[in-house]
């Protein structure tokens, strides 16, 4: 099955699975997934993921919900960038998302960085999506 938008599917599976209270979720794998849900998991959105490979070729990636007094931690995501209309922002026009309480990631020179890490780095990029 072929995808147009591997990230929003990848954000969908994971607000879907947090308002079904499931402890995981599973995707399909890839590169920039992997580098999303590692700035998810600094940040404190997930509790972590591991990468599986049940079929020859296909990898997985089990992503491990994180909860707070019964209640996801995330309690919004959005995509911002998409494949029709990409937002670049530069490190001047980085959002800010409740007042730092939620969080931006953003596609940068420098990798997959959350909006504090890309205002630390001096560097702006494409906006993923936003958190809260």
């Amino acid at each position: 099955m072929s995808l147009s938008d591997p990230i929003g599917d990848m954000l969908t599976r994971i607000r879907n699975g947090q308002r079904a209270m499931k402890s995981s979720v599973s995707s399909p794998s890839s590169k920039l997934r992997l580098n999303v849900l590692e700035a998810l998991k600094r940040e404190g959105f997930i509790r972590g993921y591991e990468v599986s490979e049940p079929e020859k070729g296909k990898p997985e990636v089990s992503i491990e919900l994180k909860y707070y007094q019964g209640k996801g931690v995330i309690e919004h995501v959005s995509r911002v960038s998409k494949p029709g209309r990409r937002v670049y922002k530069g490190v001047k026009d980085l959002p800010t998302i409740r007042n730092g309480l939620g969080v931006a990631i953003l596609s940068t020179p420098n990798g997959v960085l959350s909006d504090n890490e890309a205002r630390e780095a001096h560097v702006g990029g494409e906006v993923l999506c936003k958190l809260y």
